[in-house]
Protein backbone atom coordinates (compact mmCIF):
# COMPACT_ATOMS: atom_id res chain seq x y z
CA UNK A 1 0.00 0.00 0.00
CA UNK A 2 2.87 2.39 0.82
CA UNK A 3 4.25 2.16 -2.70
CA UNK A 4 0.88 3.03 -4.23
CA UNK A 5 0.19 6.19 -2.20
CA UNK A 6 1.77 9.46 -1.23
CA UNK A 7 1.71 9.36 2.58
CA UNK A 8 1.32 12.57 4.57
CA UNK A 9 1.26 12.78 8.37
CA UNK A 10 -0.78 15.58 9.91
CA UNK A 11 -0.73 16.46 13.63
CA UNK A 12 -3.61 15.50 15.92
CA UNK A 13 -4.81 18.54 17.85
CA UNK A 14 -8.00 17.37 19.60
CA UNK A 15 -8.35 18.74 23.13
CA UNK A 16 -10.90 16.35 24.61
CA UNK A 17 -12.75 13.06 24.09
CA UNK A 18 -15.77 14.70 22.45
CA UNK A 19 -13.66 16.43 19.84
CA UNK A 20 -11.78 13.21 19.18
CA UNK A 21 -15.03 11.29 18.79
CA UNK A 22 -16.30 13.96 16.42
CA UNK A 23 -13.10 13.73 14.35
CA UNK A 24 -13.41 9.93 14.09
CA UNK A 25 -16.93 10.26 12.73
CA UNK A 26 -15.87 12.93 10.24
CA UNK A 27 -12.91 10.83 9.07
CA UNK A 28 -15.26 7.89 8.47
CA UNK A 29 -17.65 10.15 6.54
CA UNK A 30 -14.74 11.54 4.52
CA UNK A 31 -13.39 8.07 3.67
CA UNK A 32 -16.83 6.97 2.51
CA UNK A 33 -16.93 9.86 0.03
CA UNK A 34 -13.80 8.68 -1.76
CA UNK A 35 -12.64 5.39 -3.20
CA UNK A 36 -9.84 3.51 -1.48
CA UNK A 37 -7.53 4.09 -4.45
CA UNK A 38 -8.13 7.88 -4.32
CA UNK A 39 -7.59 9.18 -0.79
CA UNK A 40 -8.08 7.70 2.67
CA UNK A 41 -7.44 8.95 6.19
CA UNK A 42 -6.18 6.77 9.03
CA UNK A 43 -6.21 7.94 12.66
CA UNK A 44 -3.28 6.88 14.87
CA UNK A 45 -2.40 7.69 18.49
CA UNK A 46 -0.30 10.70 17.48
CA UNK A 47 -1.50 11.89 14.10
CA UNK A 48 -3.66 11.35 11.05
CA UNK A 49 -2.03 9.60 8.12
CA UNK A 50 -3.22 10.66 4.68
CA UNK A 51 -2.92 8.04 1.93
CA UNK A 52 -3.15 10.10 -1.23
CA UNK A 53 -3.15 8.85 -4.80
CA UNK A 54 -5.59 10.79 -6.97
CA UNK A 55 -8.56 13.07 -6.35
CA UNK A 56 -11.13 15.17 -8.11
CA UNK A 57 -9.94 18.38 -6.51
CA UNK A 58 -13.30 20.17 -6.75
CA UNK A 59 -15.09 17.38 -4.86
CA UNK A 60 -12.23 17.22 -2.36
CA UNK A 61 -12.44 20.98 -1.74
CA UNK A 62 -16.22 20.89 -1.19
CA UNK A 63 -15.96 17.99 1.25
CA UNK A 64 -13.16 19.63 3.23
CA UNK A 65 -15.01 22.94 3.49
CA UNK A 66 -18.15 21.18 4.71
CA UNK A 67 -16.32 19.13 7.36
CA UNK A 68 -14.07 22.01 8.48
CA UNK A 69 -17.15 23.68 9.99
CA UNK A 70 -17.16 20.90 12.56
CA UNK A 71 -13.46 20.19 12.77
CA UNK A 72 -10.43 22.40 12.03
CA UNK A 73 -8.41 19.35 10.91
CA UNK A 74 -10.07 19.35 7.48
CA UNK A 75 -9.01 22.94 6.91
CA UNK A 76 -5.41 21.84 7.56
CA UNK A 77 -5.90 18.83 5.28
CA UNK A 78 -7.20 20.99 2.44
CA UNK A 79 -4.40 23.57 2.71
CA UNK A 80 -1.73 20.87 2.86
CA UNK A 81 -2.88 19.09 -0.31
CA UNK A 82 -3.65 22.34 -2.11
CA UNK A 83 -0.01 23.39 -1.62
CA UNK A 84 1.35 20.26 -3.28
CA UNK A 85 2.60 21.69 -6.55
CA UNK A 86 3.69 18.48 -8.28
CA UNK A 87 0.96 16.36 -9.80
CA UNK A 88 -0.45 15.19 -13.10
CA UNK A 89 -3.95 15.45 -14.52
CA UNK A 90 -5.73 12.30 -15.66
CA UNK A 91 -9.45 11.86 -16.28
CA UNK A 92 -10.20 15.12 -14.48
CA UNK A 93 -8.31 14.10 -11.34
CA UNK A 94 -5.05 15.30 -9.84
CA UNK A 95 -2.66 12.34 -9.78
CA UNK A 96 0.12 12.43 -7.18
CA UNK A 97 1.76 9.06 -7.85
CA UNK A 98 3.83 8.06 -10.91
CA UNK A 99 2.48 11.04 -12.84
CA UNK A 100 5.96 11.83 -14.19
CA UNK A 101 6.91 8.31 -15.19
CA UNK A 102 7.13 7.43 -18.86
CA UNK A 103 4.36 5.21 -20.12
CA UNK A 104 5.59 1.68 -20.62
CA UNK A 105 5.04 0.03 -23.96
CA UNK A 106 3.65 -3.48 -23.57
CA UNK A 107 6.03 -6.08 -25.05
CA UNK A 108 8.41 -3.31 -26.15
CA UNK A 109 11.39 -5.61 -26.85
CA UNK A 110 9.25 -7.99 -28.88
CA UNK A 111 7.77 -5.15 -30.93
CA UNK A 112 11.18 -3.60 -31.53
CA UNK A 113 12.52 -6.93 -32.77
CA UNK A 114 9.55 -7.37 -35.08
CA UNK A 115 9.69 -3.93 -36.69
CA UNK A 116 13.48 -3.56 -36.57
CA UNK A 117 15.17 -0.96 -34.39
CA UNK A 118 17.17 1.63 -36.39
CA UNK A 119 16.52 -0.48 -39.51
CA UNK A 120 18.37 2.07 -41.68
CA UNK A 121 21.74 0.88 -40.29
CA UNK A 122 21.33 -2.66 -41.63
CA UNK A 123 24.33 -3.74 -43.67
CA UNK A 124 26.94 -1.45 -42.12
CA UNK A 125 30.52 -2.70 -42.11
CA UNK A 126 31.75 -0.97 -38.94
CA UNK A 127 34.49 -2.79 -37.06
CA UNK A 128 34.04 -3.50 -33.35
CA UNK A 129 37.80 -3.40 -32.80
CA UNK A 130 38.87 -0.08 -31.31
CA UNK A 131 42.35 1.40 -31.57
CA UNK A 132 44.38 3.93 -29.60
CA UNK A 133 44.90 7.45 -30.91
CA UNK A 134 48.60 7.79 -31.83
CA UNK A 135 50.50 9.78 -29.19
CA UNK A 136 51.65 12.39 -31.71
CA UNK A 137 47.97 13.38 -32.19
CA UNK A 138 46.94 13.29 -28.54
CA UNK A 139 46.14 16.61 -26.86
CA UNK A 140 47.15 18.54 -29.96
CA UNK A 141 45.92 21.49 -31.99
CA UNK A 142 46.77 20.88 -35.64
CA UNK A 143 46.47 23.47 -38.39
CA UNK A 144 45.42 22.09 -41.74
CA UNK A 145 42.73 20.48 -43.87
CA UNK A 146 40.70 18.17 -41.61
CA UNK A 147 40.12 15.61 -44.35
CA UNK A 148 43.85 15.20 -45.00
CA UNK A 149 44.80 15.13 -41.33
CA UNK A 150 42.08 12.64 -40.36
CA UNK A 151 43.28 10.27 -43.07
CA UNK A 152 46.45 9.90 -41.01
CA UNK A 153 44.52 8.44 -38.06
CA UNK A 154 43.73 4.75 -37.62
CA UNK A 155 40.15 3.46 -37.67
CA UNK A 156 38.12 3.52 -34.44
CA UNK A 157 40.36 5.75 -32.28
CA UNK A 158 38.04 8.64 -31.29
CA UNK A 159 35.38 8.41 -28.55
CA UNK A 160 33.37 11.52 -29.33
CA UNK A 161 33.26 14.17 -32.02
CA UNK A 162 31.74 17.54 -31.18
CA UNK A 163 31.76 20.22 -33.82
CA UNK A 164 29.86 22.99 -35.52
CA UNK A 165 30.69 23.05 -39.23
CA UNK A 166 31.35 26.54 -40.61
CA UNK A 167 29.86 27.75 -43.87
CA UNK A 168 33.37 28.28 -45.18
CA UNK A 169 36.48 26.11 -44.85
CA UNK A 170 38.61 27.32 -47.71
CA UNK A 171 35.77 27.71 -50.21
CA UNK A 172 35.29 31.11 -51.78
CA UNK A 173 32.14 33.12 -51.14
CA UNK A 174 32.15 34.98 -54.46
CA UNK A 175 29.86 32.35 -55.98
CA UNK A 176 27.40 32.48 -53.09
CA UNK A 177 24.50 33.04 -55.53
CA UNK A 178 25.62 30.10 -57.63
CA UNK A 179 24.03 26.71 -56.87
CA UNK A 180 27.44 25.09 -57.26
CA UNK A 181 28.68 26.76 -54.10
CA UNK A 182 26.40 24.67 -51.90
CA UNK A 183 27.08 21.51 -53.89
CA UNK A 184 30.81 22.00 -53.36
CA UNK A 185 30.26 22.94 -49.73
CA UNK A 186 28.37 19.77 -48.83
CA UNK A 187 30.67 17.66 -50.99
CA UNK A 188 33.67 18.88 -48.99
CA UNK A 189 31.84 18.71 -45.65
CA UNK A 190 30.74 15.13 -46.24
CA UNK A 191 34.21 14.04 -47.30
CA UNK A 192 35.39 15.25 -43.87
CA UNK A 193 32.45 13.62 -42.08
CA UNK A 194 33.21 10.29 -43.79
CA UNK A 195 36.62 10.41 -42.15
CA UNK A 196 34.97 11.40 -38.86
CA UNK A 197 32.81 8.27 -39.01
CA UNK A 198 35.78 6.10 -39.89
CA UNK A 199 37.90 7.26 -36.93
CA UNK A 200 35.03 7.00 -34.43
CA UNK A 201 35.16 4.01 -32.11
CA UNK A 202 32.45 1.37 -32.01
CA UNK A 203 29.83 3.02 -29.80
CA UNK A 204 31.41 6.43 -30.34
CA UNK A 205 29.28 9.54 -30.83
CA UNK A 206 29.23 12.22 -33.53
CA UNK A 207 27.52 15.34 -32.19
CA UNK A 208 26.91 18.14 -34.66
CA UNK A 209 25.71 21.63 -33.72
CA UNK A 210 24.13 23.14 -36.82
CA UNK A 211 21.90 26.07 -37.59
CA UNK A 212 19.88 25.94 -40.83
CA UNK A 213 20.63 28.77 -43.24
CA UNK A 214 17.22 30.32 -42.82
CA UNK A 215 17.78 33.27 -45.14
CA UNK A 216 18.70 30.94 -48.03
CA UNK A 217 16.08 28.33 -47.06
CA UNK A 218 18.69 25.59 -46.82
CA UNK A 219 17.73 23.07 -44.09
CA UNK A 220 21.33 22.10 -43.36
CA UNK A 221 20.37 20.23 -40.17
CA UNK A 222 18.21 17.88 -42.26
CA UNK A 223 20.79 17.56 -45.02
CA UNK A 224 23.54 16.70 -42.53
CA UNK A 225 21.30 14.29 -40.60
CA UNK A 226 20.35 12.50 -43.82
CA UNK A 227 24.04 12.10 -44.63
CA UNK A 228 24.82 10.40 -41.31
CA UNK A 229 21.75 8.16 -41.59
CA UNK A 230 22.75 7.17 -45.13
CA UNK A 231 26.19 6.30 -43.75
CA UNK A 232 24.51 3.78 -41.40
CA UNK A 233 24.98 5.82 -38.23
CA UNK A 234 22.33 5.45 -35.52
CA UNK A 235 20.35 8.63 -34.91
CA UNK A 236 20.54 8.83 -31.11
CA UNK A 237 18.58 12.03 -30.73
CA UNK A 238 18.31 15.77 -31.17
CA UNK A 239 18.71 18.60 -28.67
CA UNK A 240 17.16 22.01 -29.16
CA UNK A 241 19.62 24.66 -28.07
CA UNK A 242 17.39 27.58 -27.04
CA UNK A 243 19.46 30.76 -27.16
CA UNK A 244 16.61 33.21 -26.39
CA UNK A 245 18.22 35.72 -28.74
CA UNK A 246 15.14 37.51 -29.98
CA UNK A 247 15.41 40.27 -32.55
CA UNK A 248 12.93 42.76 -33.96
CA UNK A 249 12.85 41.58 -37.58
CA UNK A 250 9.22 41.05 -38.50
CA UNK A 251 9.25 41.51 -42.27
CA UNK A 252 10.93 39.72 -45.15
CA UNK A 253 10.38 39.77 -48.90
CA UNK A 254 7.65 42.39 -48.51
CA UNK A 255 5.36 40.36 -46.25
CA UNK A 256 3.87 42.22 -43.26
CA UNK A 257 0.61 41.03 -41.74
CA UNK A 258 0.16 38.97 -44.88
CA UNK A 259 0.24 35.26 -45.81
CA UNK A 260 2.26 36.09 -48.94
CA UNK A 261 5.67 35.26 -47.39
CA UNK A 262 5.85 35.50 -43.59
CA UNK A 263 9.38 35.23 -42.20
CA UNK A 264 9.64 32.68 -39.40
CA UNK A 265 11.74 33.71 -36.42
CA UNK A 266 14.07 31.21 -34.75
CA UNK A 267 15.80 31.54 -31.40
CA UNK A 268 17.37 28.09 -31.36
CA UNK A 269 19.88 25.82 -33.06
CA UNK A 270 19.99 22.04 -33.38
CA UNK A 271 22.39 19.53 -31.85
CA UNK A 272 22.17 16.26 -33.79
CA UNK A 273 23.56 13.14 -32.09
CA UNK A 274 24.65 9.95 -33.85
CA UNK A 275 26.19 6.71 -32.61
CA UNK A 276 28.43 4.32 -34.50
CA UNK A 277 27.31 0.70 -34.42
CA UNK A 278 25.87 0.69 -30.90
CA UNK A 279 23.92 3.12 -28.72
CA UNK A 280 26.03 2.16 -25.71
CA UNK A 281 29.44 3.75 -25.24
CA UNK A 282 31.71 1.75 -22.96
CA UNK A 283 33.55 3.45 -20.11
CA UNK A 284 34.66 3.08 -16.50
CA UNK A 285 32.26 4.08 -13.70
CA UNK A 286 35.02 5.92 -11.87
CA UNK A 287 35.44 8.16 -14.94
CA UNK A 288 31.90 9.51 -14.76
CA UNK A 289 31.79 13.17 -13.72
CA UNK A 290 28.14 14.11 -14.24
CA UNK A 291 26.02 14.65 -11.11
CA UNK A 292 22.54 13.26 -10.58
CA UNK A 293 20.99 16.73 -10.80
CA UNK A 294 22.89 17.56 -13.99
CA UNK A 295 21.82 14.26 -15.55
CA UNK A 296 18.13 14.78 -14.73
CA UNK A 297 18.20 18.32 -16.12
CA UNK A 298 20.28 17.70 -19.23
CA UNK A 299 18.49 14.62 -20.57
CA UNK A 300 15.54 16.92 -21.17
CA UNK A 301 16.37 17.68 -24.79
CA UNK A 302 15.87 21.43 -24.71
CA UNK A 303 18.81 23.38 -23.35
CA UNK A 304 18.44 27.05 -22.53
CA UNK A 305 21.97 28.46 -22.81
CA UNK A 306 22.92 32.01 -23.73
CA UNK A 307 25.09 32.41 -26.85
CA UNK A 308 28.83 33.00 -26.51
CA UNK A 309 29.41 36.65 -25.60
CA UNK A 310 33.21 36.81 -26.03
CA UNK A 311 33.44 36.19 -29.77
CA UNK A 312 35.10 39.56 -30.33
CA UNK A 313 37.72 38.63 -27.75
CA UNK A 314 38.66 35.59 -29.85
CA UNK A 315 38.02 37.29 -33.21
CA UNK A 316 35.66 34.49 -34.25
CA UNK A 317 32.17 35.13 -35.73
CA UNK A 318 30.41 31.91 -34.71
CA UNK A 319 31.40 30.20 -31.46
CA UNK A 320 29.28 27.98 -29.27
CA UNK A 321 29.51 28.69 -25.50
CA UNK A 322 31.60 26.70 -23.05
CA UNK A 323 28.48 25.67 -21.12
CA UNK A 324 27.13 23.85 -24.16
CA UNK A 325 30.38 21.91 -24.61
CA UNK A 326 30.47 21.07 -20.91
CA UNK A 327 26.97 19.57 -21.06
CA UNK A 328 27.74 17.52 -24.17
CA UNK A 329 31.01 16.14 -22.81
CA UNK A 330 29.70 15.27 -19.34
CA UNK A 331 26.48 13.71 -20.66
CA UNK A 332 27.98 11.72 -23.55
CA UNK A 333 31.61 10.95 -22.61
CA UNK A 334 33.85 9.72 -19.81
CA UNK A 335 36.97 11.31 -18.41
CA UNK A 336 40.04 10.26 -20.47
CA UNK A 337 37.88 9.78 -23.58
CA UNK A 338 39.35 11.23 -26.77
CA UNK A 339 37.38 14.24 -28.04
CA UNK A 340 37.76 15.47 -31.64
CA UNK A 341 36.69 18.76 -33.17
CA UNK A 342 37.56 18.84 -36.91
CA UNK A 343 36.43 22.49 -37.12
CA UNK A 344 37.99 23.57 -33.85
CA UNK A 345 37.96 27.30 -34.58
CA UNK A 346 39.03 29.34 -31.54
CA UNK A 347 39.24 26.13 -29.51
CA UNK A 348 36.19 26.00 -27.24
CA UNK A 349 35.82 22.22 -27.59
CA UNK A 350 39.47 21.49 -26.83
CA UNK A 351 39.57 24.04 -23.99
CA UNK A 352 36.59 22.47 -22.19
CA UNK A 353 37.82 18.95 -22.98
CA UNK A 354 41.13 19.63 -21.23
CA UNK A 355 39.34 21.32 -18.31
CA UNK A 356 37.11 18.26 -17.88
CA UNK A 357 40.04 15.81 -18.05
CA UNK A 358 39.35 14.49 -21.53
CA UNK A 359 42.03 13.89 -24.12
CA UNK A 360 41.53 15.87 -27.30
CA UNK A 361 42.46 16.65 -30.87
CA UNK A 362 41.50 19.95 -32.49
CA UNK A 363 41.91 20.63 -36.20
CA UNK A 364 41.33 23.88 -38.06
CA UNK A 365 42.47 25.32 -41.38
CA UNK A 366 43.05 28.79 -39.89
CA UNK A 367 46.50 29.39 -38.39
CA UNK A 368 45.11 32.35 -36.46
CA UNK A 369 42.40 30.26 -34.80
CA UNK A 370 44.83 27.46 -34.00
CA UNK A 371 47.11 29.95 -32.25
CA UNK A 372 44.12 31.23 -30.25
CA UNK A 373 43.16 27.67 -29.32
CA UNK A 374 46.71 26.96 -28.13
CA UNK A 375 46.71 30.09 -25.98
CA UNK A 376 43.41 29.10 -24.38
CA UNK A 377 44.78 25.68 -23.46
CA UNK A 378 47.59 27.31 -21.49
CA UNK A 379 45.00 28.89 -19.21
CA UNK A 380 43.51 25.56 -18.11
CA UNK A 381 44.54 24.90 -14.50
CA UNK A 382 43.48 21.25 -14.42
CA UNK A 383 46.24 19.04 -15.75
CA UNK A 384 45.63 15.69 -17.40
CA UNK A 385 49.08 14.43 -16.68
Amino acid sequence: MKNDFKIIELPLEQENADELHNLINNINNFNNKFKKNEIQLKLTDRNVKVYLREINFNIFEKECKKLSKENKFFEILFTTIKNIGSYGIKNGKRNYIDYNKEKKVINRKKKEKKRGQFYYTTGHNFSRENNELPKNFENKIICGDSEKILKQLPDNCIDLVLTSPPYNFGLEYENHQDDQYWEKYFEKLFSIFKEVIRVLKWGGRAIINVQPLYSDYIPSHHIISNFFINQKMIWKGEIIWEKNNYNCKYTAWGSWKSPSSPYLKYTWEFIEIFSKGDLKHQGSKDKIDITAEEFKEWVVAKWSIAPERDMKKYNHPAMFPEKLVERVLKLFSFQDDVILDPFNGAGTTTFVAKKLKRRFLGIDISAEYCKTAEERLKKVNTSLF
